[in-house]
């Protein structure tokens, strides 16, 4: 898959790396093998190159337009999603039962990998109604399933999740969205939600927003806080008992917002329940209840955590695919001498050739393959809470991925940039014109950062929850799983330096972790949180670096020539990791040791 994500890293990971053949010695996947893996992932590579690259900048120059009302997009968008959905891609992981393939999570997150980095912006309208699908099979009852989800894991109907306000972003305890109950059951909501992705096209039979609202207590008030949120599905078209599409809802297009990245994917400013489609006679747009009243959150966030997974697996696409760019182009890019050549009669090198063009092309893999490895990692825990053969092994991986998830979330999606921004620098001035696709890259990748909670939120949550989850337990699993890593690595000659340097950043990181976690003024502990998400992400993806290395050394004595070259390349990122970007570790945690207050402590009148 030239120049979009390398196959072979991808087979490395989950077949030498992650093991996900064993898989299918599980009841789940026993009807699969490591041939049918590949043949998915033969299928998604395909559709990949065929149907969503060719308008991957179609999709950044000619983004959607509100014409007369409607949202129009490049018809290749649609095209794409009918190849996507018609090969059964949408249902690849659901159970048997509704539909789907029942393929680990693992590999359909790689399959979802090439996709991402083929076309982005198209990508996000199947994510985001899988993402949907799989909240409504998990939480709701049969009938709200055969209704609304089957459709979308067919590509008939497509799915939101609209929980942002334009009063309140991520801070859903002030979301003012009111759903008022009915006598037959059902509800009707009234409010603006903002930051819609895929709220509004013509594209599908019907569109399913998953809406946070509260319900209202008994004097008809919105209680404040978090107390009352609870989730509807409001489908843009309210859909029949049979299944036939009905009225159109009170859900309304405001407006589109114009990203800065991410341009194929429209963005909306949605109105629920303001009267311009009046539904039975009545202003309020008509919802069901899924879960408890007041469970919203807790349904909500079985969404937004395969969505953090999926914005890092985004993020980490596009730097890979931004590194490949980076390299063809360094590598037929000629420009410049050796220092050691005087001649200026010499023919120009290729400016792969220069040291700090390599310098930059060793960062970018170091960060994309990272990211990667990181995000598969995690989906393979989430295999792993589903299938494994006894309860133990389930609630632990359950555990580890609680504690993983702000960081699969953040770390790709810090360093995913990164590495676009030395692509750009990599083509020079070439690097900034629309001419080359690195720029593209660097502004789609620029959003994830904020998606589905800000950086500075998944720092939060690191260190603010999940630390103290399942009574340290998780933590706890992850010492021991790197302290495993180290043990083996320490006996590789070739690793003894890497192994050495990771159990440094380790040491440092838990002492400064247990500091923190000692101190009593929470305003304190959380001051500097992002610097801490910063260094455990560093330690965490320098875990999993060695990790590959340890595959890698083993494989390398009896690799046939054309791979010997793949398993250099993963020993050479592994020692960049080491020596390059675990030393920041130090700076960040300078900062927590004790925590610099100087955040907490600057006057209103010194800006």
């Amino acid at each position: 898959m030239s120049r979009m994500i390398s196959r072979r890293d991808l087979d490395f990971l989950l077949h030498e790396w992650l093991q996900v053949a064993s898989l299918t010695e599980r009841p789940r996947f026993a009807e699969h093998s490591r041939a049918t893996f590949d043949a998915v992932l033969d299928s998604y590579e395909s559709i990949a190159r065929a149907e969503f690259a060719p308008h991957n900048k179609k999709n950044d120059q000619c983004e959607p337009q509100l014409v007369d009302g409607k949202v129009i997009l490049n018809p290749e968008v649609s095209q794409a999603l009918a190849a996507f959905f018609a090969a059964g891609l949408g249902a690849a992981s659901f159970d048997e039962r509704v539909g789907g393939l029942q393929l680990p999570q693992v590999v359909e997150k790689a399959g979802m990998a090439m996709m991402f980095a083929a076309n982005v912006g198209t990508s996000a309208y199947a994510f985001l109604t899988m993402g949907n699908a799989a909240l409504l099979v998990a939480h709701s009852s049969p009938e709200i399933i055969e209704r609304y989800a089957r459709p979308m894991l067919q590509g008939r109907f497509f799915g939101t999740m609209c929980l942002s306000e334009p009063q309140a972003g991520s801070s859903l305890a002030d979301i003012s969205t009111r759903a008022q109950p009915q006598p037959d059951g059902r509800y009707r909501l009234f409010g603006n939600k903002m930051w819609i992705s895929g709220g509004d096209h013509e594209m599908s039979e019907n569109i399913v927003h998953l809406v946070l609202a509260k319900i209202p207590g008994a004097d008809g008030r919105l209680q404040p806080g978090v107390q009352g949120i609870s989730l509807f599905v409001v489908p843009k078209f309210l859909v029949n008992a049979d299944g036939s599409i009905g009225a159109r809802n009170d859900v309304s297009l405001a407006g589109l917002n114009h990203k800065m990245g991410y341009r194929g994917t429209t963005n909306c400013l949605l109105n629920f329940g303001e009267g311009r489609y009046p539904v039975e006679a009545a202003p309020g747009a008509l919802g069901v209840l899924v879960g408890e009243p007041g469970s919203g959150l807790a349904c909500m966030f079985h969404m937004m955590n395969e969505a953090r997974i999926q914005v890092g697996l985004g993020a980490a696409a596009l730097a890979c695919t931004g590194y490949l760019h980076a390299l063809d182009y360094a590598r037929t890019r000629r420009q410049g001498r050796s220092l050691r050549q005087r001649d200026p009669a010499s023919a120009p090198l290729p400016i792969i050739e220069h040291a700090d063009v390599r310098r930059m092309l060793l960062a970018q893999k170091a960060y994309a393959e990272g990211a990667l490895a990181l995000t598969l990692f995690c989906a393979r825990l989430v295999d792993e809470q589903a299938t494994a053969s006894d309860a133990g092994g389930r609630a632990a991986a359950h555990e580890l991925l609680d504690l993983l998830t702000p960081v699969a979330k953040s770390w790709p999606s810090q360093w995913g940039p990164a590495a676009n921004d030395l692509a750009i620098q990599v083509h020079g001035g070439y690097g900034y014109t629309r001419d080359h696709n690195v720029e593209q890259f660097y502004r789609d990748n620029r959003l994830n950062p904020i998606h589905e909670g800000t950086h500075g939120i998944q720092a939060l949550d690191l260190l603010g929850r999940k630390l103290r989850l399942h009574d340290g337990r998780a933590l706890n699993a992850l010492c021991a799983r790197m302290a495993a890593t180290i043990a083996a690595a320490k006996v590789q000659p070739a690793l003894i330096d890497n192994a050495q340097r990771l159990q440094q950043a380790i040491d440092d990181v838990l002492r400064v972790t247990r500091q923190l976690l000692a101190e009593p003024d929470a305003a304190l502990r959380l001051a500097n949180a992002t610097p801490y998400l910063e260094a455990f992400g560093h330690m965490v993806v320098g875990w999993q670096w060695l990790d590959q290395a340890l595959v890698a050394q083993s494989a390398l004595a009896a690799a046939a020539p054309h791979d010997a070259g793949f398993y250099e390349g993963k020993l050479r990122a592994c020692r960049w990791f080491m020596r390059w970007e675990l030393p920041r570790i130090a700076a960040w945690l300078a900062v927590l040791d004790p925590v610099d207050p100087s955040s907490l402590e600057m006057p209103d009148n010194a800006w």
